[in-house]
């Protein structure tokens, strides 16, 4: 597969946007992941690498959570991926 079409085996980053806020109490629930509370109300839950079951089942903790979800964008891994929540 190609770099722009990983396939379904394939890894590559995320972020999952959803508007309102994740609070720190569920922050276990996306262990290894950022979260960042945008000014604007919304959250954005960085994934650095995941394939496409992982994908699905972040957007399960999402929907479970009861958030409305705005965006999904592919990314590519990097070092800002790995910041903690703020």
């Amino acid at each position: 597969m190609s770099d722009t079409n990983p396939g379904l085996g394939g890894t590559r980053g995320y972020e999952i946007r959803t508007q309102g806020r994740i609070s720190e109490r569920w922050s276990a629930w996306f262990d290894g992941m950022v979260l960042v509370h945008e000014a604007d109300g919304t959250t954005v839950i960085r994934c650095a690498a995941l394939d496409q079951a992982g994908l699905h089942g972040v957007l399960a903790k999402v929907r479970d959570l009861g958030l409305p979800l705005i965006s999904v964008t592919p990314t590519s891994p990097s070092p800002e991926n790995t910041r903690s929540l703020r």
